[in-house]
């Protein structure tokens, strides 16, 4: 509780803190120190300049600290942004197809650990400055830095000159608004960067999706060393000989995946590294039939090194020849404990409650239709209003806090049975399920049609690069210089 309330004092909101220091004056000229200084060497001239530090807190974020540096005897400036918080126990990864002048108006957070991507014209911004600015103004100041050199380069390499200056011309139509639509994305393996969304977003607009960073990753932040490895199986406590460890009791349900073959309502365990720390840690998998569905897999993973927690559902099988879609009328409060397997690559729509959820974005569950509902709204309200008087913070608008507050109690209202809404599961690999109530007869509130995957979705998923049939021959032909010839 001190670190909180201590997290609370110094990370205020700028608004809060510009409205408190017109009102009171602590400096010598009656005006209250916003922002701390502190004299710092200057890395151009050496000689002594100022760093100005600002700690505030981003509605939809969390907090961050803004510096700024001036050396008043050679003039070099420079501003970042750092993340205040800790490194998170995942990546993140947002996506953002801007279609609207309005789009270029959101706020991003690029930390020193974030890849930035225009993947329209395939340009990728390594790690490197942290950033707080907005859509428009990351596309000027990369459009700024490619121009910095192109008279060099106009007079020794024109080639590359000319290719550099169709990019630099396409950035700031970007940044000028005369060419959409365009996508962008933000991959930090830190977990600290962010892309503002609106309530507006349309399925397919907006994407936000976390991912465990590899063992590279975590080595290049500083949370162990690169090449880390699972333990082998054979080096599991329960079978050690010499008793060093103590042994699984046999009544117990844990046992070896090696060891036999997998069957239903067991759970097994089988070593892993942590995606947090890295360190050695055990995941625990336990085979289900769901009746008129499928097996499926869940998976639970905890690190009792750094208290990293994952609950996975992991679908089986063959990949299907058509994608699925769901659709199933919530009319009363029953409907709400239907069970729900939304999998990984499922989309999932809500269009009474204004409600789009990405394939990637919650990952594998298995709850029930209330569960998931519940578990949206409260991730989506902790980052919206986490703020200490929950309103949003200062730099959020009336008319914003508004369209959330209206959104976030229509969603309630659902939770609660009160409203009568339809959800919407589309599944390009048909590996998700909702429960009927009727089974095996058809259910008159649920409708489960087949739909043809559409190309984006086969390139997206891979499917084009597999070749299960023939290969052998195509091979076989390629290897021997001859070509292959239909029947």
């Amino acid at each position: 509780m001190a670190s909180q309330s201590l997290a609370q004092d110094l990370f205020e909101d700028m608004g809060r803190k510009v409205a408190e220091a017109s009102q009171e004056g602590d400096g010598e000229d009656g005006e209250a120190k916003v922002v701390d200084e502190i004299e710092s060497l200057c890395m151009n001239c050496h000689e002594d300049g100022t760093t100005r530090l600002l700690l505030t807190k981003i509605p939809f974020f969390r907090e961050i600290i803004i510096m700024s540096f001036d050396c008043p005897h050679c003039h070099f400036k420079n501003s970042e942004v750092q993340p205040a918080g800790e490194i998170q126990q995942r990546g993140i990864k947002y996506a953002l197809k801007a279609d609207q002048e309005e789009d270029l108006n959101r706020q991003i957070v690029k930390s020193d650990t974030c890849l930035f991507r225009i993947e329209d014209i395939d340009l990728e911004i390594p790690p490197g400055r942290g950033q707080l600015t907005n859509v428009e103004g990351l596309l000027a100041m990369v459009a700024d830095d490619l121009d910095q050199k192109q008279s060099e380069r106009k007079k020794l390499v024109p080639d590359v000159y000319e290719k550099i200056e169709g990019i630099i011309q396409t950035l700031k139509q970007m940044a000028g608004g005369s060419k959409f639509p365009f996508t962008i994305t933000v991959d930090d393996s830190a977990g600290n960067s962010w892309i503002e969304p609106s309530t507006d977003d349309k399925l397919g607009k907006y994407t936000r999706h976390e991912y465990p960073r590899s063992a590279e990753q975590n080595a290049a932040l500083g949370l162990a060393s690169g090449g880390v490895e699972a333990p082998a199986t054979e080096l599991r406590p329960e079978y050690h000989a010499n008793q060093l460890y103590p042994q699984i009791p046999a009544e117990s349900n844990i046992n070896n995946v090696d060891e036999e073959d997998i069957v239903e309502n067991r759970v097994y365990s089988f070593p892993a590294s942590c995606p947090g720390c890295s360190k050695s840690c055990a995941t625990n998998m336990k085979m289900v039939n769901i009746p008129h569905f499928k097996q499926v897999v869940l998976m639970s993973t905890v690190c009792e090194h750094c208290g990293y927690r994952s609950n996975e559902i992991k679908t089986g099988g063959e990949v299907p020849e058509k994608g699925r879609r769901i659709t199933l009328s919530v009319e009363n409060i029953e409907d709400l404990t239907r069970d729900i397997l939304k999998s990984e690559s499922c989309a999932m729509q809500c269009p009474e409650l204004h409600l789009s959820v990405e394939p990637g974005t919650l990952g594998g569950r298995f709850t029930t239709v209330e569960g998931i509902l519940t578990q949206v709204r409260d991730d989506l309200h902790a980052s919206i209003f986490d703020t200490n008087d929950n309103t949003g913070g200062d730099s959020m608008d009336a008319a914003s806090r508004d369209k959330w507050e209206a959104f976030f109690n229509q969603l309630s209202a659902a939770i609660k049975g009160e409203v009568k809404f339809t959800i919407i599961l589309e599944d390009p690999l048909a590996s998700s399920y909702v429960q009927s109530f009727t089974a095996p007869e058809p259910d008159r509130q649920m409708k489960v049609e087949d739909y043809e995957r559409t190309d984006e979705e086969e390139e997206h998923l891979g499917l084009k690069d597999i070749k299960t049939e023939g290969y052998e021959v195509e091979e076989t032909a390629v290897s021997s210089g001859v070509p292959e010839t239909g029947s």
